[in-house]
């Protein structure tokens, strides 16, 4: 007498991945498992495309900010400690010769007052050479009015756009400076005040600086502020920003024991920790919705369970082992994640790639300003993809859609056959 053997079949066989397809397919009387379903795939697409979103926007508004911020003080400030800033220029010469030091112009920095017959308001004047000036990107390849071309001797004044609006000039208009520190009289110390035409009017795209700034020549300024043959600080751009705590220690040692070296982290430790603190919140707060989707499809799957009690008692009669049974809800269950992981993932790039259309039309559409750049500092919204992070998204989201299908296909793994079908 022979005894039969019932061979295990492979691992994902055919038939697992037809049973499979047809438990997401639910018929009319189980309509409502199918609506729980809908609902897992759709919150794990916005879970995963909202957190891509999100994370892409600020990264793209960190960079943008920090890009406007450099590209205007500077990564370095070097300036001297109580003393006058009159060998600026050797100290130039010192500090290129640094690797990894690109650019190291001298600057005068001081407040005024600038004014119009219509009006008056502050601004920060900076002293700055002609090819200075065009070095620095941000500011020279944003010029819409006028030229920076023979600015050193144009004896003019380049302005940012809003406070050309605010003080209701144009190029070749004239504006008049009045500093607080003047000549000295004997009945005390009188403004100094000096009319200038505009030669130039910016527009960096930071709100702040566009109304606020305004570049007088280097000599020019010298004179208005009466420094004589000096500067107030030189600003320094490295290759790498990231990373420039590698390259302060030789920058002080070409610059002198007494120059000061201060980073743009250390100015901006605080604007740069918020940023990163928030990114990482919203990280976690956002993952609550994926992990909110992921327990849809644990409860979804649960009640399919429920309900396919009496199949899964006759295919274990007709030689379907455990393993089988569970890699079937396994793979129903994992799919609603796999699909709509990657329908999130298409969803967040498309959005990203198209956020600034989308928001001038949501804001077409509700007649409300979204994103207004007197309050985020920026005229447009900007979207950086972190590849990186969307990979870990991505991960996390799978990750979270494959244990969420371990417990329901365990539990129709372990049904007993016998118990299954004794009340049918």
């Amino acid at each position: 007498m022979t005894t039969a053997v019932v061979k295990d079949t492979k691992p994902f066989a055919p038939f697992e991945w037809v049973l499979a397809s047809r438990y997401l397919r639910a018929r009319r009387k189980e309509g409502f498992i199918s609506v729980i379903a809908g609902f897992s795939f759709i919150g794990i697409m916005l879970g995963v495309a909202t957190l891509i979103i999100v994370m892409s926007v600020m990264n793209g508004f960190r960079k943008e900010l920090f890009d406007k911020i450099m590209g205007l003080n500077g990564h370095v400030i070097a300036r001297p400690l109580a003393r006058a800033f009159n060998d600026y220029d050797d100290v130039v010469k010192r500090l290129l010769t640094v690797p990894g030091v690109t650019t190291a112009l001298p600057v005068i920095e001081g407040q005024a007052m600038i004014s119009t017959p219509a009006t008056a308001t502050g601004a920060v004047i900076r002293g700055i050479r002609e090819a200075d000036l065009k070095a620095l990107e941000s500011v020279s390849k944003n010029i819409f009015f006028g030229t920076l071309d023979g600015f050193d001797t144009s004896g003019g004044i380049a302005i940012g756009s809003r406070l050309a609006n605010s003080m209701n000039v144009t190029v070749g208009g004239e504006v008049t400076l009045i500093a607080p520190r003047g000549a000295s009289t004997p009945f005390g110390t009188s403004p100094r005040t000096k009319r200038y035409p505009v030669a130039a009017i910016f527009e960096i795209g930071m709100s702040e600086y566009d109304s606020s700034i305004a570049f007088l020549p280097l000599m020019e300024a010298q004179k208005f502020f009466n420094l004589g043959d000096t500067a107030t600080v030189i600003e320094v751009m490295v290759e790498n920003p990231d990373k420039v705590q590698n390259y302060t220690v030789a920058m002080g040692e070409a610059a002198g024991q007494d120059i000061v070296m201060n980073d743009w982290r250390t100015r901006n430790a605080t604007f740069y920790n918020t940023l990163k603190v928030e990114r990482n919140v919203m990280f976690m707060i956002l993952t609550l919705i994926v992990l909110v989707a992921a327990l849809n499809i644990v409860s979804g799957m649960i009640m399919l369970v429920k309900d396919k009690g009496r199949d899964i008692a006759i295919l274990r009669t007709m030689g379907a082992t455990r393993g089988s049974i569970m890699r079937v809800f396994f793979m129903t269950g994992a799919s609603i994640g796999v699909v709509g992981t990657v329908a999130g993932l298409l969803l967040g790039v498309v959005v990203c790639l198209n956020i600034e259309p989308i928001r001038q039309f949501v804001q077409w559409i509700t007649n409300t300003p979204l994103f207004p750049a007197d309050v985020y500092f920026l005229t447009k919204l900007p979207a950086v993809i972190d590849w990186n992070e969307v990979a870990t998204v991505v991960i996390m989201a799978l990750t979270l859609s494959v244990l969420a299908t371990l417990y329901p296909s365990w539990r129709a793994a372990r049904l007993d056959p016998v118990e299954a079908l004794r009340y049918e």
